[in-house]
């Protein structure tokens, strides 16, 4: 069997959960990856036959997304040409983590795909979801569509939703608590979250950017650039985990039993409802800048934690997607 499974580049989170995925896959065949997107840290051990630039959004350093940088990166003509060369009708299944190259060429190309990601999960009308009108909607059923569907989300909201996928490098570790708390907030600059987190002296943070080249220190902060075995080391032995509005760093924060403090970015649809669904869960919340410093300063006197059961499951939910949705060869 020939498998292509396609996934997107930008954030840690699709390539972290690819990692665990792909060996189960290639149990079943012979497996292509495509990766599209420019904005990941982290890499894969499978060899990449497809690396496109595809259509990704960028972090600014104010709370949100760079729509001006986010525009000004994508190349149209490219991302046609590669939806239009993309050989899809060469594979018996093909998966898809939220990838727009793969999703249009097989819509082109009339041939099935299915999803299998996070963002999958928000076409389901049981999961939680901010009201209003939003054109995070559209970006969700439209991005990068799919025929069918398997997802992930912090609950198992739906019959074909699952409980997160957690690396193993992750399920591995042993937390302890050394008394920092660790930080990943990659749409906001190293100076805004040292103004706050330096105005609570008593604490101490290992602040992870996306903007820092190299190793400082300030006051009661240490900053370092992303490094993926330096971050694991710091989460498994903080005290809790400030970080964004993301899938698959709350939920191994949630999986280590660490406190949890979110601010989801600012106009980002996908961020805002997993924000939701996380506050539903009795996770602090900070939705406004202007409550930033209140909310933080209540959190690191808070020692709430939240429980989670998120089993093993990543095989039984491959050997679901292959039964169901591949070709079968005779």
């Amino acid at each position: 069997m020939k498998i292509l499974y396609a996934l997107q580049g930008t954030g840690n989170g699709h390539v972290a959960r690819a990692r665990e995925i792909i060996p189960f896959l290639t149990e079943h065949g012979t497996v292509d990856v495509l990766v599209s997107g420019t904005q990941v840290e982290l890499g894969l051990e499978h060899e990449v036959k497809f690396r496109l630039k595809g259509f990704g959004f960028v972090f600014g350093k104010s709370g949100g997304i760079d729509f001006l940088e986010t525009w000004r990166r994508f190349d149209s003509l490219q991302f046609l040409k590669d939806i239009r060369n993309l050989p899809v009708r060469n594979y018996d299944l093909i998966i898809n983590d939220f990838e727009p190259v793969a999703a249009w060429a097989c819509r082109l190309y009339d041939k099935e795909s299915v999803a299998l990601s996070h963002q999958s999960a928000f076409l389901s009308p049981k999961t939680p979801k901010i009201k209003g009108l939003h054109w995070g909607r559209w970006v969700m059923k439209n991005y990068a569509p799919t025929s069918q569907r398997l997802s992930f989300h912090f609950r198992a909201y739906d019959e074909d939703i699952s409980t997160p996928v957690i690396r193993t490098e992750i399920r591995n570790l042993k937390p302890e608590n050394s008394g920092h708390y660790t930080v990943y907030l990659p749409a906001y600059g190293d100076e805004f979250i040292l103004k706050q987190v330096c105005d609570i002296p008593e604490t101490r943070w290992q602040i992870f950017s996306k903007h820092a080249k190299h190793f400082y220190a300030k006051d009661n902060a240490e900053v370092y650039p992303i490094d993926n075995l330096l971050f694991q080391r710091s989460l498994a032995n903080s005290k809790g985990l400030l970080t964004g509005g993301g899938f698959e760093g709350p939920a191994e924060a949630l999986f280590l039993g660490k406190k949890l403090l979110c601010v989801p970015m600012k106009h980002q649809y996908e961020q805002q409802c997993n924000a939701l669904a996380l506050e539903e869960m009795g996770v602090p919340i900070i939705w406004n800048v202007r409550e930033f410093a209140v909310k933080l300063r209540a959190w690191t006197e808070n020692h709430r934690t939240v429980s989670v059961d998120f089993p093993e499951e990543t095989a039984t939910i491959i050997e679901k997607v292959i039964n169901k949705f591949a070709v079968k060869q005779f």
